[in-house]
Order: C-alpha cells, then sequence, then structure tokens
C-alpha cells in the first residue's frame, strides 16, 4: 500500500474500521435481503439488523421513540427531505452563511417557489450569534436550520442557544450534523433541537450512501414525497405512521448494517469523547505547526473555543489548488482544495475570490508520524513559494 498521510476526514473517514467492513460483508452473505416486505426468517433477520440500527442511533442523539430515526441516502438527501416538506410559498425560512451546499442550494430553490430566505452572516471568529437569528425570526417563520459544526472552518456554533430561541418562538429548529456526529454528543432534548440530520461515511464511521433524520416526537411534517414502503401497500398516499412516511422504496441494508457496527465500534474506542480529544490533539499540533510556518495563512483557527478537527490555510503566493497538487504528487498528503461546497463561507473569510483554501481534517487514524510529514511538507511548499517569489522579483529588478 502505498505509504500516504490521509487529511480528507472530514469529506469521508478513510479507512473504515475493520469490524464495519467485516459486517457488511457478513449481511449480505447471511441476511442480505429485503426487510419488512415478507415474513419469512431471512426478512426478519433483516428487519432486526434496521430495527438495531435504528435504536442505537435514536439513543446516540437522545431521542426516545425508535421508528422517529428515518434512514436516508446521506444528509444532503435528509435535508431536501426537510426543508423540502417544511416549507411553502409564503413562509420564511433562516439559515446561515456558514452552511454547505446541501443547504443553500434547497435554499435557492425555495426562495425561487416563493419562500422568503434569510442568510445570518457569522463573525470573525466563525461564530454565528443567537441574537442574530433572534432578530430575523417573524411572524411567518416556519424552519431554521443551522450547520452544527462547518466543513471549512471547523467552529462549532452555539445550537442549544439557537434552538431554545427557536422553541420560545415557535419556530421548527433542524441541524446539519454532517461534521459533527460521532464526534461532538448531541442531546436533541437538550439543545432544544428538533430535527437533526447525519451523513454516516463521515464521522459516524460508517459507509457512503447512508444517513438520515430524527425527528421530533412534538413535530408533525408531511413529506413531499412519496413511494413504496412495504405496509399499507393499499393506501394511495404515503403512509401517516413513522418512519414509513419519511421512507421511500428499499434502504441501503447493508450499509445500515455498516451503521451499526460502526455504533459498537465507537462505543468500545471510548466513545464520542474520547474520539473528539485524540482527533483534536492531532489538529492542534497541525494548527500550531502551520503557524509557525513563515508565508501560511490560517482561517478562524482558534481551537481554544468550541472547534473541530478541521481548519484551512492557504500558502502566500500559490493558489490553493496548486498547493493541494504538490502536496499530494510531491508529499503523498491528501487533502481537498477549493471551495468545499460552501462558497458563502469563503467569502466570508475573504477567499472566494482566490478559489478558496486548502483544508487538513485529522481522523481517528491519523498519526503523530502523519503530523509531523504533514507539516514539513507545507514547510517545503511554502519555501518553494518563497524562493519562487524571489526570483520573480530579481527578474524584474534586472530587467529594469
Amino acid at each position: 500500500m502505498t505509504d500516504y498521510v490521509y487529511l480528507d476526514n472530514a469529506a469521508t473517514t478513510f479507512p473504515k474500521p475493520p469490524e464495519v467492513i467485516r459486517e457488511m460483508c457478513d449481511f449480505y452473505l447471511t441476511r442480505g435481503v429485503n426487510p419488512g416486505r415478507t415474513g419469512f426468517d431471512l426478512a426478519l433477520e433483516a428487519e432486526q439488523t434496521v430495527l438495531e440500527a435504528r435504536a442505537a442511533l435514536t439513543r446516540f442523539f437522545g431521542g426516545t421513540v425508535r421508528d422517529r430515526l428515518v434512514f436516508s441516502l446521506n444528509v444532503t438527501d435528509a435535508l431536501n427531505l426537510l426543508i423540502g416538506s417544511a416549507l411553502s410559498p409564503g413562509d420564511h425560512f433562516i439559515t446561515t452563511c456558514l452552511e454547505h451546499n446541501s443547504v443553500l442550494r434547497p435554499a435557492y430553490q425555495q426562495a425561487g417557489r416563493g419562500v422568503e430566505v434569510d442568510f445570518v452572516p457569522f463573525d470573525e471568529h466563525g461564530y454565528v450569534d443567537p441574537d442574530d437569528i433572534a432578530a430575523r425570526i417573524k411572524s411567518n417563520t416556519r424552519l431554521v436550520v443551522m450547520n452544527h459544526g462547518s466543513n471549512v472552518i471547523g467552529t462549532i456554533q452555539p445550537v442549544a442557544a439557537v434552538g431554545r430561541v427557536c422553541r420560545e418562538r415557535g419556530v421548527l429548529f433542524a441541524i446539519d450534523a454532517a461534521q459533527t456526529a460521532g464526534l461532538v454528543g448531541i442531546d436533541m432534548a437538550a439543545m432544544n433541537i428538533d430535527v437533526v440530520c447525519f451523513t454516516g461515511h463521515k464521522s459516524l464511521f460508517g459507509p457512503t450512501g447512508t444517513g438520515g433524520m430524527y425527528v421530533a416526537e412534538h413535530v408533525d411534517i408531511w413529506p413531499c414525497r412519496s413511494g413504496g414502503t412495504g405496509v399499507k401497500s393499499a393506501l394511495k398516499t404515503q403512509v401517516a405512521e413513522y418512519p414509513w412516511r419519511m421512507e421511500f422504496g428499499t434502504l441501503n441494508t447493508m450499509g445500515i448494517a455498516g451503521l451499526l457496527a460502526a455504533q459498537r465500534w465507537i462505543a468500545g474506542r471510548g466513545g464520542v469523547a474520547a474520539i473528539y480529544e485524540h482527533e483534536m490533539a492531532h489538529a492542534r499540533r497541525l494548527r500550531d505547526g502551520l503557524a509557525a510556518i513563515e508565508g501560511v495563512r490560517l482561517y478562524c483557527a482558534d481551537m481554544e473555543r468550541d472547534h473541530l478537527p478541521v481548519f484551512v490555510f492557504n500558502v502566500d503566493g500559490l493558489p490553493a489548488e496548486q498547493t493541494g497538487q504538490l502536496l499530494d504528487v510531491e508529499h503523498d498528503v491528501i487533502t481537498r482544495t477549493g471551495l468545499h461546497c460552501a462558497p458563502r463561507v469563503h467569502e466570508g473569510i475573504g477567499t472566494f475570490e482566490a478559489d478558496g483554501t486548502v483544508r487538513f481534517s485529522p481522523g481517528i487514524f491519523t498519526t503523530d508520524r502523519d503530523v509531523e510529514r504533514a507539516i514539513n511538507a507545507v514547510a517545503d511548499i511554502a519555501q518553494y513559494a518563497r524562493q519562487r517569489h524571489a526570483r520573480a522579483g530579481a527578474s524584474v529588478t534586472a530587467a529594469t
């Protein structure tokens, strides 16, 4: 295997725990049939796996009713379903400038059909003020969706305070937990969250193509989609009961089996808090190492406040894409460059016109050696950029 440093865990955690891979293979080999569609033994075993995964994730998010845990393709799919179902023309929708395109594009789509949309900015440190959201709530505000943790600058938002404001004003409050689920504790009741949307392939350590949402018991939304559920097939409308109300067609049962195995694996590693501390220790070392390099510019990387093990940077004199290519080709350091599907974040930190930044996101399998290699790689690239700049200056001087 190539000796590389993988620092793109904010996109997808890699590698997956061996226990997750084994469970997925075992599921397809022994009970990989359609669950809940009939009563033969294999189908019942497949259904039991799905039910156990629902129960495990319900507990994970602080929910109380297993069937309110709904599976989808990923967090983007869940957010589209929620936003498309909760809003109607004439409603008011509040979100933030920290959002990923999984919220931004549905928001623009809703604006095109007559929904009023507000985008709340973040401050110079990368945080949204709950008072700014409170000030924008109106009589027709139907939904507030907020990124729990930024996939670009890594800031963890004060969702409990925002949720409290929404609860007091009778507004539905949902979080995009793509970056936080599995890394930061989420208790829906304590944090005043009505709907949590999550993905399986990041810090939940599951496979791609998995995700979903947990819908609190007091929430009543009717889906904008419909389809087969395997129950009450004679009905002409979507089944009203959860989870079938919000699930359509055959589930990714092998992926769900992997999510269940990952839940057990997370518990075996000491839980979310232990994983978070491990990853943050590496992120802080990376941040400190890069901060000491001449010509490296960091953005909103104050990790003494609520922060994920995710941060972005640029090397003076080099486009982010070129820095990423040099990291990959010359140093075998795998990362992510560009706008990270979150253009409003880059507008806020001043990197939009420069086509974005380089992102480092260590994971549970990152080692001390990986951190040192990455720091040294950036130092080498920064030195190359300085020397190139010096040569260009000398050429201009000679020409004049």
